[in-house]
């Protein structure tokens, strides 16, 4: 899922955006060229209706930002979008993007630790004696 954070423009937000997904895969570090540019990539799964499959490139020092997490941790990516522009051989011009991470968050869950689980419906016994007579305190 999506975020813009609050208080400004569509197009301010557009370079602070974050997006909120289990983690379905962490890469491993790559390192490419004499100048050691350095990229990993990270995959979630968005949990909503239509889940998206995301992928998520960290470069140079945010790379390490990944070894803390793990495969199937909710956690909120606060990314950046790219956009470049390449011409081919043929002349042709190609246009690519890339989604790029820059800070990354567990997402707690809402349930605090110390509060058990609500049993199902079917786990209680109906109510057989009522009497629609009787008074009660309650407002509806």
């Amino acid at each position: 899922m999506m975020y813009f954070p609050p208080g400004k423009s569509y197009w301010q937000n557009f370079n602070e955006m974050e997006l909120e997904g289990k983690i379905k895969l962490i890469d491993e570090t790559k390192t490419f060229g004499n100048n050691g540019f350095r990229k990993r990539e990270l995959v979630i799964t968005t949990e909503e209706q239509y889940p998206q499959h995301i992928l998520i490139e960290f470069i140079q020092d945010k790379t390490e930002l990944l070894n803390a997490f793990q495969p199937g941790e909710v956690v909120k990516v606060g990314i950046n979008v790219r956009g470049r522009e390449w011409v081919n051989p043929q002349g042709e011009t190609k246009y690519f993007n890339s989604i790029q991470g820059w800070r990354i968050e567990r997402v707690e869950n809402d349930q605090p630790a110390d509060i058990p689980p609500t049993p199902p419906m079917d786990a209680f016994e109906p109510a057989n004696d009522l009497n629609e007579e009787d008074h009660d305190d309650l407002p509806f």
